[in-house]
């Protein structure tokens, strides 16, 4: 059977969001826009967290940009999640990440925050979501407080290792001890609903076909 990311890139948002519904778990995460790029994203999770940069001790030798342990952690096809909730208008990704991480083949970036040098992402075609745009830069404003633990997006707890998958709709984050079972319940989702598409081209009244299988698809 194909691992886990291959599957889930065959998948959409909604389906695995309705999957993640019928489980009693965390559904999508609403308002990470699609910023640079038309591309839906799928992967496993790299994280970091960037808070008010006065709550960051000033760090000795060379300085460490933020973001940079994240790309050089990833591996091709990961995708790198920030939470950045400071409420500060600050950016938390900028250009020179975003050619880094295209060259290390990372599959692309979600945020929960602003990003700016969207105009450089959109040269380089890699996917960015995120809540909002800005031109401000991350300097005496943000910093890293730390790569690969636990971040808040939105209201889900994504830990490094678990998955996601990012499309025009949203995002959603599994959790690498659900990614299983979660892909089952989405694929048998996407077969339904090709099921029922079939049936509306083959002439079913719309009312027949939503009333009999949707309202009943995540039972």
């Amino acid at each position: 059977m194909d691992d886990p990311v291959k599957r889930l890139q065959r998948l959409d948002v909604c389906a695995v969001s309705d999957a993640m519904d019928k489980l009693g778990l965390p559904p999508s995460v609403s308002g990470l826009t699609q910023q640079s790029t038309q591309q839906r994203i799928a992967g496993k999770v790299v994280t970091y967290k960037l808070v008010p940069a006065a709550q960051v001790p000033p760090h000795e030798g060379a300085p460490r940009h933020l973001g940079t342990t994240a790309i050089e952690a990833a591996q091709p096809g990961d995708v790198i999640v920030i939470e950045q909730r400071t409420g500060l208008d600050a950016g938390s990704w900028g250009g020179i990440l975003s050619l880094a991480a295209k060259l290390r083949q990372v599959a692309g970036v979600v945020v929960d925050g602003p990003v700016r040098d969207i105009d450089e992402a959109r040269a380089y075609e890699f996917p960015v979501y995120a809540r909002g745009l800005t031109a401000r830069t991350a300097r005496s404003r943000v910093a890293e407080a730390f790569t690969n633990q636990p971040v808040r997006i939105g209201e889900v707890t994504v830990c490094p290792g678990d998955y996601v998958i990012a499309d025009a709709s949203g995002a959603v984050f599994i959790a690498a001890a659900d990614i299983d079972r979660v892909l089952k319940a989405a694929e048998m989702i996407v077969g339904r609903e090709a099921a029922m598409a079939q049936a509306l081209r083959a002439g079913q009244p719309v009312s027949q076909v939503m009333g009999a299988d949707y309202e009943h698809m995540l039972k």
